[in-house]
């Protein structure tokens, strides 16, 4: 069978991430230590942050990334930043599709199929990730990957009158129902960006690259046509109004087929699940995973990448459920009664220290060490990093 056997695997790019990994000197091991900065600035900020905090704790799947740990915290009057060990991987997957590194079809579909895998556990959570891009997924040199930043991320809102930001996800995979100003939006977001991934792991090239959130709704029209008044049904009037003084553009799907060799039936046929205007028609990650075109990945994964499966002296042993979800689902009950910075600051102090109970030795920082002058000088976020810059109608 040309599907057993291990990936060829993929050069490391570190970058940044070797400036950020530590060793953890309990046991000797090296982990990626992430630091929450000015924690405590509005009570929006240190909402977000406390959200993140339980998210990371609350993951148990092997494509999310989850906290390993959180270091003791300081006396709560010197309580101004956070820091989270999680498991060190050594690149991410945009420096992968940017670099000289090949990539196969095998390459791909394993990819693909652990981003689906793992969205389809956060999506059983309720959570909407809101920022699924390249730089988010994060990989290791034997192409396990782990979705990671949950910076963005929230509990999807059922109620469709309750608005929601729009100060969400990166341009290039930002979904049409966003840039055209919908108040309202689904799961199917994280979808939509998945889909300009796989066109983009397909073709080392980003598919949607604008200057600018109109152009960028303008790139998608060229491609998939004229959306219809039903798909632009949650679309503010402005963004509809340009949408229809605009000439009516007929669908260019056939071009997915240029991307490269690997764009075959089967993948252009998933890729187009994916990438449609209207989100209620999108695919989901359970229907993507059902898709015959991640048969391959998901036999390669769970052959020999897998930690859910294993090897006897009698032959593979295969979990029963290939696609786990969670149960219950995430409950963001806690936020609804945060009033106050300070509420929150004793809060989250209070639930770090219960983490650490019953575990190992605390580890905390050492703010006279070189160490950690050089990670400080090294965590400054990078303009590629602020939040996505929301789009605006006239």
């Amino acid at each position: 069978n040309t599907f057993i056997g291990i990936l060829p695997c993929l050069m490391a790019y570190f970058s940044s991430f070797l400036l950020r990994s530590v060793t953890d000197p309990r046991d000797g091991k090296r982990v990626a230590l992430k630091k929450m900065p000015n924690v405590f600035q509005n009570l929006v900020s240190c909402k977000r942050v406390f959200r993140e905090l339980k998210m990371l704790c609350f993951f148990k799947h092997d494509n999310v990334l989850s906290a390993l740990d959180i270091l003791q915290p300081p006396h709560i009057d010197y309580f101004e930043e956070i820091y989270v060990v999680t498991e060190l991987m050594q690149s991410d997957l945009h420096k992968i599709i940017v670099s000289p590194q090949p990539l196969s079809s095998d390459h791909v579909k394993v990819f693909l199929y652990q981003i689906l895998r793992g969205l389809k556990y956060l999506h059983s959570a309720g959570i909407l990730h809101r920022d699924i891009k390249p730089g988010n997924l994060l990989v290791n040199s034997n192409c396990v990957l782990k979705i990671c930043d949950f910076g963005l991320a929230r509990v999807e809102e059922l109620d469709e009158s309750r608005h929601m930001t729009q100060e969400v996800v990166t341009q290039y995979y930002r979904a049409p129902e966003i840039l055209m100003g919908s108040r309202h939006y689904s799961n199917a977001i994280d979808i939509w960006s998945v889909g300009c991934i796989f066109a983009e792991l397909l073709g080392r090239r980003i598919l949607f690259q604008a200057q600018s959130p109109i152009q960028q709704l303008d790139l998608i029209t060229d491609l998939l046509g004229t959306p219809s008044l039903e798909a632009m049904r949650t679309a503010c009037e402005g963004a509809r109004a340009h949408i229809l003084r605009g000439p009516h553009k007929q669908p260019s799907l056939p071009v997915l087929y240029t991307l490269s060799s690997q764009a075959t039936h089967e993948a252009v046929h998933l890729l187009c699940r994916m990438l449609v205007f209207d989100p209620s028609k999108r695919i989901s990650a359970k229907d993507a995973l059902a898709h015959p075109y991640l048969d391959e990945g998901r036999l390669r994964y769970h052959t020999c990448m897998c930690k859910c499966c294993y090897t006897t002296s009698s032959g593979r042993v295969y979990t029963s459920d290939f696609e786990p979800v969670t149960n219950p689902k995430f409950d963001d009950g806690f936020e609804k009664n945060l009033t106050s910075v300070r509420q929150v600051k004793e809060i989250i102090h209070q639930f770090i220290l219960e983490q650490q109970k019953g575990n190992r030795v605390p580890l905390c920082i050492n703010p006279q060490s070189a160490a950690f002058k050089s990670f400080i000088s090294s965590t400054v976020a990078q303009p590629s990093e602020m939040p996505p810059s929301p789009l605006v109608w006239e």
